[in-house]
């Protein structure tokens, strides 16, 4: 049965990318005569045109991070199957696949510019203030539960110990090692693909194979998972500020066939018997509670709307509209690439969630089963699907592992970067200064380090890590934050005239969804430095809500200037 769902929910997306896509596409008018923002604004640092396959690569890596893993894992545990696979398959689909369409596209008819400066033009100066606040805050949450999440995939001893930390390391060096080939050679992108995907495969191998000793890694306030926070923290703000070609592209190139392989890989395991039933309760009920009061876990809330605020990435997500305005924008080599990048992408990264959920479908169905951190469920599923090829299931699990913690590092990284965005454009610093760049930074990983090196406590006070205190806030800020992307989306098309329901719609379900679970979560947490956070945001979405209603009542505006290809080229 996992196998005709994961085929038919294979088939829905392609179908989907095809019809729908291509009608948004018309209706947006994508115009590959256009000149876009890479070539008008390049400086050999941030706007640089990529290659489809490559940026491709860099956007679905930086999007496809703990989330269409963590989020599905939780929800199907919790709410059952059916929910958590209609969510992703009709979210991806009609409001993920859209959102990340429309930031793509309405930021490179902006010149690369962000959400929030679409908000200061179509809306008003104070929507851009509170959209960059809103935006900053969600990229500071992503990094708390990025960096905490990477830590424990590095620090797990289940399957080789240290493993995944030594195999992430030989990739790093491998990523710079090919944007140096692919900057200063001449040598095809598919000749150097040939060459350091082996390379890749061995960096796995030698993680399964060579283990860090015990005690080399000091402990850093009586923990080595503090210390590997420290170090992903400093890797952070290294990769924040180098050219996009030495790291983020190569890097999330290479990594996007870390992901591949483990789709493919995993969709073949479960088609030849690798999950042979489903033993989780397709659907125990409207309230977690219900199914889980008999194992003493703490319920999740009520199916609606906590659903849609735990699957996060694997059916929607605001996080994916700052990546769309914030890099990917600004490598597009043409306007027909906003499809495959920005749709096309959210649609691949619906079938990452629903294989994330076919590890839970295959759980025996009990407390223990509840009570597994979501790394080692798809850790564990990973193994159990390339076990069907031939592949050991422990080597299959660290597999699994690596390429999750890859796309970790590669949305931590990246996400850092964005937050650099943010807070330059939210002061006005001048991008081309590198005291400022460096500045930004250290801004922006300032309250993760300090989150990450609190201890953080459960309703019972037991200490728990860091990014299972800020999942629930993260989510359901990074989801109402799709939200407001879709909103100021909304604004842009209306007022210039063009078709705007296909993402009015979509945009009145997550605000309507967030909101109401920003709500629960402030009743639940009270005056925890949580319930205070999640206040805030609460505010800021009904400041933006309202200014956004008072735009749509503006008058029409003529549509953004267009620069052709040819005024560029002089003929």
């Amino acid at each position: 049965m996992i196998a005709v769902l994961l085929f038919a929910s294979a088939l829905a997306f392609a179908a989907a990318y095809r019809f729908y896509g291509g009608w948004i596409s018309r209706k947006l008018g994508l115009d590959d005569r256009r000149a876009v923002p890479a070539e008008l604004q390049y400086d050999g640092i941030d706007f640089v045109p990529t290659r489809t396959p490559v940026l491709l690569g860099h956007h679905f890596s930086s999007i496809a991070g703990a989330g269409p893993v963590v989020g599905p894992i939780l929800a199907g545990l919790f709410f059952g199957w059916i929910p958590a696979l209609l969510w992703i398959v009709l979210g991806s689909i009609l409001v993920g696949g859209v959102h990340d369409f429309a930031s793509l596209v309405g930021s490179i008819r902006h010149r690369a510019r962000s959400v929030a400066e679409l908000a200061r033009e179509y809306m008003s100066p104070f929507a851009f203030k509170l959209c960059l606040a809103f935006i900053w805050l969600a990229l500071v949450y992503v990094v708390v539960v990025f960096v905490d999440l990477t830590a424990a995939t590095f620090e797990d001893t289940t399957f080789n110990g240290g493993g995944v930390a030594i195999s992430s390391g030989i990739f790093i060096a491998l990523a710079i090692a090919f944007g140096i080939v692919g900057s200063r050679t001449r040598l095809p992108v598919w000749a150097s693909t040939l060459i350091f995907l082996p390379l890749v495969l061995g960096a796995v191998w030698a993680g399964d194979v060579f283990t860090i000793p015990q005690g080399i890694i000091p402990e850093i306030a009586g923990s080595t998972r503090n210390t590997w926070n420290v170090l992903l923290l400093a890797y952070a703000l290294a990769a924040s500020v180098t050219p996009v070609w030495i790291l983020l592209q190569p890097r999330d190139y290479l990594s996007s066939f870390l992901l591949y392989f483990a789709v493919i890989g995993g969709a073949v395991g479960i088609l030849l018997g690798g999950a042979t039933g489903a033993f989780q309760p397709a659907w125990p009920g409207f309230v977690s509670s219900a199914m889980i009061r008999a194992f003493d876990v703490a319920p999740l809330g009520p199916l609606f709307p906590i659903l849609f605020i735990t699957v996060a990435c694997g059916a929607c997500s605001g996080f994916h509209s700052i990546v769309a305005s914030g890099t990917t924008s600004k490598q597009l080599r043409c306007e027909s690439d906003a499809r495959r990048v920005g749709y096309g992408a959210m649609l691949i990264e619906g079938v990452v969630a629903v294989i994330a959920l076919a590890t839970v479908m295959i759980l025996p169905w009990g407390g223990e089963a509840l009570r597994m951190q979501p790394l080692q469920v798809f850790a564990n599923g990973m193994g159990a699907f390339l076990a069907t090829l031939g592949i050991p299931a422990e080597f299959g699990a660290h597999f699994g592992l690596l390429a999750l913690s890859t796309f970790l590092m590669t949305t931590l990284d990246t996400c850092t970067r964005l937050g650099r965005y943010v807070f330059q454009e939210f002061f006005d610093l001048d991008n081309r200064s590198a005291a400022v760049r460096w500045l930004a930074t250290l801004a922006t990983l300032g309250l993760p380090a300090v989150l990450l090196f609190v201890r953080l406590t459960d309703a019972a006070g037991n200490p728990i890590p860091a990014w299972q205190a800020i999942w629930p806030v993260f989510g359901a800020t990074n989801q109402l934050l799709a939200g407001l992307a879709l909103l100021v989306a909304t604004v842009w098309l209306k007022r210039t005239g063009r078709a705007y329901l296909f993402a009015a719609a979509p945009m009145a379900f997550m605000v309507t969804m967030t909101m109401t679970a920003l709500a629960l979560l402030i009743r639940g947490a009270g005056l925890s430095l949580v319930g205070m956070i999640a206040a805030f945001l609460f505010l800021l979405g009904i400041l933006l809500v309202a200014e956004a209603v008072r735009a749509l009542r503006m008058e029409r505006r003529e549509p953004e200037p267009v620069v052709w290809r040819t005024a560029i080229a002089g003929d």
